[in-house]
């Protein structure tokens, strides 16, 4: 196993595989580099001189300014290292978009629903459309396991603190996102919980949802019931036996949507697991597939990689629009644009948001952007959409689902239990944790700087992993019983 890795041929820095020890000799190519200083497993060293004002080259791209001379061998970390980035910027196009040459079709076993579309799970989902009755859709979640059979994969709800209260953007996205849910394909059958008084009302959403099948939706006004919970159980039955028709048959993966997120990174994610979802989205999207990349903040940086690859120049536009409006967004409430690595990555070895976002931009693959996404839009059209998102895991996730993604891949350093609406992949970037979480991670990616296998290969072994979890695989936030959701909050609360 190599002890550290250059990323790039005209890297100035190299990122240490395990911890390395003051007074160690590292040779780098022709040369042998003297480590001044501990470097921490996901850290970063000089590999030569940098004097201070110049930038620091990682990812073949710069990733900050150095603050003070760096002298050879140093660790480059937040104390010797600042963002190099500035506000909101002009772009120009310069198109940078081959096609992906197409690859044979593969099947996985899922459900066909009435309207035409794919799903990976059967379940049945009770969404409130306001806070004030999730304890009750807690309540009628938990009595109503009873109801649950082979060919339902599960009776969950979804409880949030919005729908009421609510001016401007924030209403309008939690009625889109709510609306979304209840149209999900993996959802066999929804009921749909209302208070009776609330602003996102039962009447209000359903315009929002549009045409339904009434065999799949229904609906409840908790103020309109003497016992809510009982009524709720008895239209449950119902949805049961409508949902319990489907049964799962094989179906092109060309149909399925899967999202794409980073979590907690660490030094390695650019190096490991987000490079084997790059793989992985490009296998999916030469047959006909479709992800989504999301987390706009996390584009920082690294956004003109994604604009030049952009398929033509009105999607390139949206593009702009996408990143600019999230930078207004934060300088609307004043607060600073480059402020985005947390606690967990700055221990983990990343140091500014550059040096996030050419990391957490590798999940994109090669493909062409072929579609922008507002947030709560459903994806329309196949290949690769980048979704409007903030970086919070569960808010961006929730996004990704309510886009329309099956399943969600989330790349983590440092690790996480929570899980989205939909089955959620934790995908480790270094051995450690997949070793120390087995009950939280799905898939280790540390194994491609230990046993010599390739990105390729495991890129492979990714997309085998998400056709089996497609099929009705659990993961481990599923066995655990984790569900979660969470709607992007942006303005006032009445």
């Amino acid at each position: 196993m190599k002890n550290f890795i250059k990323i790039h041929p005209s890297d100035l820095v190299a990122v240490a595989l395990t911890p390395l020890s003051a007074g160690a000799k590292i040779q780098a190519g022709e040369q042998t580099v003297t480590l001044l200083e501990d470097i921490p497993q996901g850290h970063k060293f000089a590999l030569s001189a940098i004097p201070a004002g110049n930038p620091i080259i990682k990812y073949g791209n710069p990733i900050g300014v150095a603050k003070q001379d760096i002298p050879t061998g140093s660790w480059v970390h937040i104390h010797n290292i600042k963002t190099g980035l500035g506000d909101v910027l002009d772009y120009s196009y310069e198109p940078d978009n081959a096609p992906l040459v197409p690859t044979d079709d593969l099947l996985f076993q899922g459900y066909r629903r009435e309207d035409g579309r794919a799903a990976v799970r059967n379940e049945i989902w009770i969404i409130p459309t306001v806070g004030c009755v999730n304890d009750v859709a807690r309540a009628i979640e938990r009595q109503a396991q009873r109801l649950k059979t082979d060919t339902i994969d599960g009776i969950f709800a979804f409880p949030h603190p919005y729908g009421c209260s609510q001016m401007g953007d924030d209403q309008e996205n939690t009625r889109k996102v709510l609306a979304d849910l209840i149209n999900h394909p993996n959802a066999g059958g929804v009921l749909v919980l209302g208070l009776g008084c609330e602003n996102s009302n039962i009447d209000v959403l359903k315009p929002y949802i549009g045409q339904y099948s009434e065999d799949r939706v229904k609906f409840l006004v908790c103020q309109e019931s003497e016992d809510e919970v009982a009524d709720a159980l008895a239209l449950i039955e119902e949805l049961a036996r409508y949902a319990g028709r489907f049964h799962r048959e094989p179906i092109s993966c060309g149909e399925l949507v899967i999202g794409m997120k980073c979590g907690g990174s660490d030094g390695l994610s650019g190096i490991t697991a987000n490079p084997t979802v790059g793989v992985f989205s490009d296998l999916l999207i030469s047959k006909g597939g479709t992800t989504i990349l999301t987390e706009v903040p996390e584009m920082f940086g690294a956004e003109t990689l994604l604009m030049n690859r952009c398929e033509n120049e009105r999607i390139f536009a949206e593009t702009v629009n996408l990143v600019n409006g999230f930078k207004n967004y934060f300088t609307s409430h004043n607060q600073t644009i480059y402020e985005n690595p947390s606690p967990g990555n700055k221990k983990g070895g990343i140091s500014t948001l550059e040096d996030k976002s050419l990391g957490c931009t590798q999940k994109s693959g090669s493909a062409p952007v072929s579609g922008v996404l507002s947030y709560g839009e459903p994806v329309q059209c196949h290949g690769l959409n980048l979704l409007s998102a903030p970086g919070n895991d569960l808010v961006a996730s929730t996004a990704l689902a309510a886009s329309g993604a099956h399943i969600v891949l989330f790349t983590t350093g440092r690790g996480t239990p929570f899980a989205s609406p939909v089955p959620t992949v934790k995908i480790s970037s270094n051995s450690a944790l997949a070793g120390k979480k087995k009950n939280w991670i799905d898939f280790n990616c540390g194994v491609l700087v230990e046993d010599g296998a390739t990105v390729a290969e495991l890129g492979q072994k990714l997309f085998d992993y998400v056709l089996a979890v497609a099929s009705g695989k659990e993961v481990k936030a599923e066995a655990a019983g984790f569900h979660d959701m969470a709607i992007f909050k942006q303005g006032v609360t009445l």
